[in-house]
């Protein structure tokens, strides 16, 4: 069984009831394969990045295998606005979207999902940009809140934050921070990096916890409180608020060559 998300975001959970730990989100047109199915929840993996989690059946809407094959295959499109709405023609009413979102089978400010026909007259993002878009994009989340699990600009986690900017741009991030570390290519010293790399932070056993994209002039844009812009050296982010270093620098890997 497939599945596509018809509503503007959905919290995954860990487990199948609803004060479960949200650890990550769903889109609006974000598509799915249904692992499991009971009365009331159901296990999924998504297409984008293979997490899974648990989502409401009734926040979801069920496709084919055929469809699902479609959207697998066909070139990502997505909301480029930061917050947009679409339209239902079959009813003539109204979704807020964020940036973001999917597009399904966009063409001509139009697409389906199954006989439902949807319009959608904002921006869009298509195709792969350049590394530079990288920096413009993370500045449509500055101030945006820290949400564990969040990845909108309604709340946003890091790997949230990082893995939404790249995809934005055409590239594929996996969803949590430790699996992003295990990404790109490492750089040997911290002059060797340029905007639009990704920085990663540990703790005191090593553990990677924390990502941040590079900018020019030794700055760092990370979710931390809010999606902030801090200073970045040789042992670490220095919170320009807090006055003090509050996280330590592990590695910086390089994800787009330029």
């Amino acid at each position: 069984m497939f599945g596509i998300c018809n509503l503007s975001i959905v919290p995954l959970r860990k487990e199948p009831f609803n004060t479960s730990e949200m650890i990550n989100q769903l889109v609006f047109g974000e598509h799915f394969e249904v692992l499991e199915r009971d009365k009331e929840w159901s296990k999924i993996r998504l297409s984008f990045d293979n997490y899974e989690g648990f989502i409401d059946n009734k926040q979801y809407e069920i496709i084919s295998e055929s469809i699902y094959k479609q959207l697998f295959s066909e070139e990502n499109k997505y909301v480029g606005n930061l917050i947009d709405f679409i339209i239902n023609k079959e009813n003539n009413t109204l979704t807020t979207v964020p940036l973001g979102a999917y597009l399904p089978f966009y063409k001509e400010n139009s697409f389906n999902i199954n006989d439902t026909k949807f319009n959608y007259e904002g921006n869009v993002f298509l195709g792969k940009l350049s590394k530079s878009s990288i920096i413009e994009i993370a500045y449509l989340f500055l101030n945006v809140p820290y949400l564990l699990g969040g990845k909108t600009p309604f709340g946003t986690d890091c790997s949230g934050f990082t893995q939404t900017v790249f995809r934005l741009c055409g590239y594929n991030l996996f969803r949590d921070v430790q699996e992003q570390a295990t990404q790109g290519e490492a750089l040997s010293f911290i002059e060797e990096s340029e905007a639009g790399d990704l920085a990663f932070f540990d703790d005191e056993e090593g553990n990677i916890i924390h990502v941040g994209i590079v900018m020019n002039d030794c700055n760092i844009i990370h979710s931390y409180g809010k999606v902030r812009i801090d200073k970045l050296d040789h042992s670490g982010i220095y919170n320009i608020d807090e006055k003090k270093y509050t996280h330590k620098l592990r590695v910086i890997k390089r994800y787009i060559a330029h």
